[in-house]
């Protein structure tokens, strides 16, 4: 309500005092001239008649000034609410329940009711006291038929003590809808839902449900859900998708997005984006505008969707001798790592078809400190931490990237791991193992010789460089060379 509706509601309150006021003190001046009247007019035909129209008017009297009373007392309180309205609440902001204000007015309403007939009538409260003794069974009947009124009016009471939600909160009430609230009254609640619909659930009824509220002034949370291919990599859709949404209108910079796997299904892996949203009330919008920004990204970054896919395999005979074109990259990677550098080249290209790469994880182990050792890496892309215990703390003594190799050891002598090899970043690494290396020593005994001398030149630039003491790098059983002819079974 603007000011100059308040001040209208002042001014009629002002003329309609004023004529209360005048009509009360003329009644005061008035009711001795009417009962004296009364008197002479009946008296003169029958002075019984004449007392009775006396005590009826000394009965009606009281009821007429009770009546002004309570019309001046009800155009206060409506002013009074009206002046809070506009001048105390609207500053604020908030929005006060017309529930609330109905059950101040109705106790202010009865009390000064009782207080008008007990204190300043009590002539007439004596008189009138058969009345309502008497009207007590017409106010049960009543309030049987009122029942469910009355439920609502005392549910919306309870709720009111509570406030599990205000005008303007998103609330969701099973198997009834989900909206917007606009109203708050005595009877019920409306709720606009997000297909403009409106809903009116009576207090009662509301009462006993499970609701569900989503506060306007709070940073509430969303789940979209999405999939892809196992041959995509998580690492980069878990970066990509949390990048995106941070970049959707109506999602909170305060809270980071947290992308997860929530299921390895059938057809790929399930994903679900967990986001906390400004403006509760457009959430529908937001996630669309979110699940349209994840296509477009997985477009840009080759990340495919899950669907249901069937793959028909077709077995042929194998005919003989034919050539197999082996991977280029596992055998140029294999070219460069100075410990197979004694190898052939038909000798590199059989290992590369026997070797496999493998991707590992941020933060993945690729290897343990005292695992059982057969196999050796290297890094393809990414990059590894070496990692060592030192007073129960873990210490990374080395960092290794793409070409660097790992595990040697493993490989030629069996030997456990000494340090742990954890992936920094999502890492791709080709594993040689021994079953790999077995068949190209047995053709070439003179290999051995070889291996073991670039494997004890290598293991001492290592020791040189951590200043680790000879006794650690030696090695059990008299040196690399008869270690790695044991390992691999060769005699002589």
């Amino acid at each position: 309500m603007n000011i100059s509706g308040l001040r209208k509601k002042f001014l009629i309150f002002i003329i309609l005092a004023v004529t209360i006021t005048l009509a009360l003190v003329s009644l005061k001046f008035v009711e001795p001239t009417v009962r004296q009247y009364l008197l002479n007019i009946f008296s003169s035909s029958d002075e019984h008649l004449g007392i009775t129209a006396v005590n009826l008017f000394d009965n009606l009297i009281p009821i007429l000034k009770i009546l002004l009373w309570m019309i001046l007392i009800v155009a206060f309180v409506r002013l009074l609410n009206a002046v809070i309205s506009t001048t105390l609440l609207s500053s604020s902001q908030y929005e006060v329940s017309n529930l609330l204000q109905n059950v101040i007015s109705i106790v202010i309403f009865i009390v000064a009711f009782f207080i008008l007939l007990q204190t300043q009538y009590s002539t007439a409260y004596e008189k009138l006291a058969p009345v309502f003794t008497g009207s007590t069974i017409i106010a049960v009947v009543i309030g049987l038929a009122l029942q469910d009124t009355l439920g609502n009016l005392f549910a919306g009471l309870a709720m009111q003590a509570d406030q599990p939600f205000q005008v303007g909160d998103v609330i969701s009430i099973p198997n009834k809808g989900i909206g917007v609230v606009e109203n708050i009254s005595w009877r019920g609640v409306k709720i606009r839902t997000f297909q403009n619909k409106l809903i009116i659930i009576s207090n009662s009824v509301l009462g006993k449900e499970a609701i569900e509220v989503a506060p306007r002034e709070n940073l509430n949370a969303r789940t979209v859900f999405f999939n892809t291919l196992y041959a995509n990599s998580p690492s980069q859709t878990i970066q990509v998708v949390r990048e995106v949404v941070r970049q959707v209108e109506n999602v909170s910079h305060k809270i980071r997005p947290v992308v997860r796997v929530r299921n390895l299904g059938d057809n790929g892996i399930d994903w679900e984006v967990k986001y906390w949203i400004e403006d509760y009330t457009k959430h529908n919008d937001t996630d669309a505008l979110i699940r349209q920004r994840i296509w477009y990204a997985f477009q840009r970054e080759k990340i495919e969707f899950a669907y249901p896919t069937r793959t028909i395999h077709v077995e042929t005979k194998k005919q003989d001798e034919v050539f197999v074109e082996t991977d280029n990259e596992s055998v140029e990677l294999l070219s460069n790592v100075d410990v197979f550098a004694p190898l052939s080249d038909k000798e590199t290209r059989k290992l590369a078809e026997a070797s496999r790469f493998r991707v590992f994880a941020p933060g993945e182990p690729i290897v343990r400190r005292g695992q059982p050792g057969n196999s050796m890496f290297v890094i393809y892309r990414g990059s590894v931490n070496v990692q060592i215990k030192e007073d129960g703390r873990t210490k990374i003594i080395r960092n290794l990237r793409e070409g660097d190799f790992f595990g040697e050891m493993g490989l030629f002598t069996g030997e456990p791991r000494t340090a742990t090899v954890e992936a920094e970043a999502e890492t791709e690494v080709l594993e040689i193992n021994n079953f790999c290396l077995k068949p190209i020593i047995e053709d070439n005994p003179e290999l051995v010789e070889s291996f073991s001398r670039i494997i004890e030149e290598r293991r001492k630039s290592l020791a040189e460089q951590e200043n680790e003491s000879k006794s650690e790098q030696d090695m059990n059983g008299g040196g690399v060379f008869d270690s790695i002819r044991k390992f691999f079974g060769l005699k002589g």
